[in-house]
């Protein structure tokens, strides 16, 4: 849900082809789908033999390893990535301004090359290759259709669709499109607001039998072709091919689609993008602390957009995280302190029928095979955070991927399956981890002293979680300090999505800080000295007026 994540968005490597995998999945940036757009050509080079071959060594070099040596979307990393790869041989694609199961225009493809495709492993080209080689990959690419050879000029002026004058929008427009997104039944796939929690959610599948969930609509970032009203407004006159998205063309007039793309661009979360602050102030309250999400004392806490990425520390390394950033807030008094945290999530997962890690021993690669349809165990949804048991001495932290020997780490995990559980007094279970080669030790029931609930409605969570500031087990427990900036860091899993153990979303350290109030003294000091300073230049001002000019 937050605006300009994929710049702010922490990025975990490794090395070597793997280092290729990653780089893939994170570097994606803003996809276009317009007929003009800023900054692009509006002439398309024109194909020669010679640019032919020059886009086909670029391909083998750049493109083959996800789109295949063919084009086939069979590339040697295909498998681990979700969703696959484009089958550049079918003539589908997602992102264009002609007409529903038309080929795209050259400048569609181009542009896609140019900007990437945010939340997929299409990366945009822009600093990498220059234009001259972008559009010799377009007539290359182009190669792999033979429909591309039948097209006429002619033709593809038919095809391309027409765009007429932009509707205002305003609320009457809005209004329109709201009621518009309740009748054409958005919500069925997309959700009441938008986050992709419909009730047929989960339920779709792409043209090639892939799982294809509905877009979460308040993640402005993450549009594909882009997120103003007018790419927007294309997106529902051309649909999205390969998908379950369809056009809107034959259903509704210009006006209608405009009304619609400016109520969907309502849905956008206007919040701080994940990373812009890496200080998370816990504010001093007086009284109890608020144990309900809604309690409307959470809003006077500074939110901090917490930017998480996939675990790829150790194997399985877990290259598809569903979860990308967790907006988290905190108070404290003087005995306790307590964290909301907040994050999307289309489908409910209170039920956890698999053990709570998963081994390396479990996964052949060490990356997670995709395949072609996600497991069927039943996973639960859940979060952590992560202390280090000890404040450090300067700046060595230990490793924010849980720890490492002799630098253990306090975790608090809260998860959906232990809600109503009658042995558990809480949803929240208190461990302790020196490394991520072992599993967190859960510390012993008289030692777990800290408290959660969560709720979860339209595609979202809302988690609480307190502790005491202070406890009597220093050796396990961090020890909150009021002034002190204390490391923190998030893991998250999605049930859904197949997470669980190592296959989760992490942060890196951020701080915690438990704002302080200014002493009344420091006012005062400071009032006295400036008087003083004042007095003594005044004085000095008299002393030489009266000993006249030297």
């Amino acid at each position: 849900m937050r605006q300009g994540t994929s710049q702010a968005r922490t990025k975990l490597r490794a090395a070597a082809f793997h280092a290729l995998l990653i780089l893939c999945a994170g570097m994606a940036s803003v996809c276009a789908g317009q007929v003009v757009l800023d900054g692009f050509p509006t002439e398309t080079v024109a194909m020669t033999p010679e640019i032919v071959e020059a886009g086909r060594q670029l391909y083998t070099e750049r493109c083959s390893f996800c789109h295949g040596v063919a084009g086939a979307g069979d590339g040697s990393v295909a498998d681990y990535l979700d969703p696959r790869p484009r089958d550049l041989t079918s003539g589908i694609y997602k992102f264009r301004t002609t007409g529903t199961g038309e080929l795209p225009m050259d400048e569609d493809i181009f542009r896609v090359i140019t900007r990437g495709v945010p939340g997929t492993a299409m990366p945009s080209w822009t600093e990498v290759l220059t234009e001259d080689e972008r559009w010799q990959l377009v007539h290359y690419i182009k190669t792999f259709c033979e429909d591309f050879e039948y097209l006429t000029e002619e033709d593809y002026v038919e095809m391309r669709i027409t765009v007429g004058a932009e509707l205002a929008s305003t609320a009457e427009t809005v209004a329109k499109g709201e009621e518009l997104y309740r009748n054409m039944k958005c919500w069925e796939c997309h959700g009441d607001r938008g986050r992709g929690d419909g009730p047929a959610s989960g339920t779709h599948t792409d043209d090639w039998g892939y799982p294809i969930w509905p877009f979460n609509l308040t993640q402005g970032w993450q549009y594909r072709g882009g997120s103003t009203a007018k790419d927007i407004y294309i997106r529902f006159t051309t649909g999205i091919s390969g998908t379950p998205m369809p056009s809107y063309a034959d259903n509704l007039s210009d006006e209608e689609r405009w009304q619609l793309a400016h109520y969907i661009r309502t849905l956008i979360a206007e919040e701080a993008a994940p990373g812009s602050s890496v200080v998370l102030r816990s504010k001093s309250l007086k009284g109890d602390l608020p144990t309900d999400p809604s309690d409307p004392r959470w809003e006077t806490a500074e939110p901090t957009e917490i930017a998480l990425s996939g675990q790829v520390i150790t194997r399985p390394r877990w290259q598809n995280p569903a979860i990308e950033s967790i907006n988290v807030r905190s108070l404290y008094n003087e005995d306790d302190i307590a964290f909301l945290l907040e994050w999307d999530d289309r489908r409910e997962d209170r039920v956890h029928q698999v053990g709570d890690e998963l081994s390396a021993d479990d996964v052949e690669d060490t990356y997670v095979r995709l395949g072609s349809s996600r497991p069927q165990e039943a996973m639960r949804d859940a979060v952590a955070l992560q202390f280090p048991v000890k404040m450090p001495e300067g700046p060595v932290k230990p490793h924010f991927y849980r720890g490492a020997p002799g630098k253990s780490v306090n975790l608090w995990m809260w998860a959906a399956d232990r809600s109503g559980d009658a042995e558990r007094d809480t949803s929240v279970e208190e461990m302790n981890a020196t490394g991520y080669v072992d599993p967190p030790v859960p510390q012993p029931k008289e030692s777990q002293q800290t408290h959660g609930a969560a709720t979860w409605s339209e595609g979202k969570w809302q988690a609480v979680i307190s502790r005491t500031l202070t406890t009597e087990d220093s050796a396990k427990d961090i020890q909150f300090v009021p002034g002190l900036f204390i490391p923190i860091a998030f893991n998250a899993w999605e049930g859904s999505n197949g997470e669980r153990g190592l296959k989760m979303s992490m942060s890196s350290w951020y701080s915690l800080l438990l704002e302080t109030s200014t002493p009344v003294s420091v006012y005062l000091y400071s009032l006295v000295g400036i008087l003083l300073a004042c007095g003594f230049e005044l004085w000095l001002v008299r002393r030489l007026r009266k000993a006249g000019p030297a």
